[in-house]
């Protein structure tokens, strides 16, 4: 018979220390602070998103003096609003925090509900900040969980996997509805905000002063500066091309790129089909009948040789270039076509080219004599 391990998060000395700290260490001159007014809180709350207090604190008294009350923000223009929050960032909490102040009016008659499930369904309100707001506005029991709450659990529990992982971030959850206290859940709710942002800081952490150190993994370990475990790096997906020097008398046939995308606006060398997805470092080799197809158009194909393959990684992906040498018997009159170029050998250091096909050219024609001899 499979047995199933029991999650036991409960822990009652950890809130009771936690609100034991908060009440003599905390904070609690926070304008927003000492008072149950849910637009104050809501609006706290939501300039507080990914923004520090300190950048918080001269937008929130303007923002007040000019929306004193939750009918003013409604029934203001979405203009008047986003110009006093000009210059907070991330404007899409600005449009949304306008939306609420409507949707807040028109079907609570301008009063916030104190459901949190009620809160969280409000335009820019998730679950961590309509708890938030229902602990402080209400005395409601919820859970928090923002980043400093993650940074905190991670560390005293030595929780050691990414908390922004799906099963991480549910376990999380789990445990902080049942670290929940009985009582006092407005100072158990920012004492988790105020360890965070003042003790079990990201790069710093003050351990020597943290009511949790005795209990801290983290600490135990010497792993503060390990956890929480950051984001694992996505692998770069790779992808590939071939390429063709078309060379004659001289000259390196070039393209013009489209003007947006990769290398937008810039000559490179003509394409076979693109940037092509490729599993791991896999490089598309062409065959001569592609090759012979591709070169047609610009004139009769004499030889061709595969040179060394050129990898280039760009910030989303990475390229691996199969370039070929190609020589022409007879060049097509044709090619005055738009969108390519014959350009002189001499010329190509000072040519718009992408890096690694300025690199890949310049090599190819190296030395001056010896390029003579080998390529025109």
């Amino acid at each position: 018979m499979k047995v199933v391990a029991v999650e036991n998060f409960a822990d009652p000395s950890f809130s009771a220390d936690l609100i034991g700290w908060q009440k003599v260490h905390g904070r609690h001159a926070l304008p927003w602070q000492n008072t149950t007014d849910a637009y104050l809180i809501w609006l706290s709350e939501i300039m507080l998103q990914q923004t520090q207090v300190s950048a918080v604190l001269g937008y929130y008294a303007r923002f007040l003096e000019r929306f004193p009350t939750l009918r003013d923000l409604a029934a203001a223009p979405v203009e008047d609003v986003m110009a006093q929050w000009s210059g907070l960032g991330y404007y899409t909490r600005a449009r949304n925090l306008h939306k609420c102040a409507q949707r807040v009016v028109a079907e609570y008659d301008g009063v916030f509900p104190a459901d949190p499930v009620l809160l969280a369904e409000l335009p820019g309100i998730g679950r961590s900040t309509a708890a938030a707001i229902a602990a402080f506005s209400s005395g409601r029991r919820a859970a928090i969980m923002d980043g400093n709450v993650k940074r905190v659990f991670a560390r005293v529990f030595g929780i050691d996997t990414y908390p922004g992982e799906k099963k991480t971030e549910d376990a999380m959850w789990r445990r902080a509805e049942a670290l929940l206290p009985e009582t006092g859940i407005e100072s158990y709710t920012q004492g988790l905000m105020d360890m965070g942002a003042t003790l079990c800081t990201r790069s710093s952490p003050s351990c020597e002063r943290c009511p949790m150190q005795p209990r801290c993994v983290a600490f135990a370990t010497q792993r503060t500066k390990d956890l929480p475990v950051r984001k694992p790096k996505k692998a770069t997906p790779e992808k590939h091309t071939v390429m063709l020097a078309i060379v004659d008398n001289g000259q390196v046939l070039l393209e013009q790129r489209p003007p947006t995308g990769i290398w937008g606006g810039l000559l490179s060398l003509p394409e076979l089909e693109g940037h092509v997805a490729a599993e791991d470092d896999e490089v598309a080799d062409a065959d001569h009948g592609a090759l012979a197809q591709a070169v047609g158009r610009f004139g009769e194909l004499e030889s061709y040789d595969r040179l060394s393959t050129v990898t280039h990684v760009f910030t989303h992906y990475k390229l691996h270039i199969a370039p070929y040498q190609v020589t022409l018997a007879r060049r097509q009159a044709m090619v005055a076509e738009a969108g390519y170029v014959w350009c002189d050998a001499a010329k190509l250091a000072e040519a718009a080219l992408p890096a690694p096909v300025k690199k890949l050219l310049l090599d190819l024609v190296g030395d001056r004599r010896e390029a003579q001899q080998r390529m025109f």
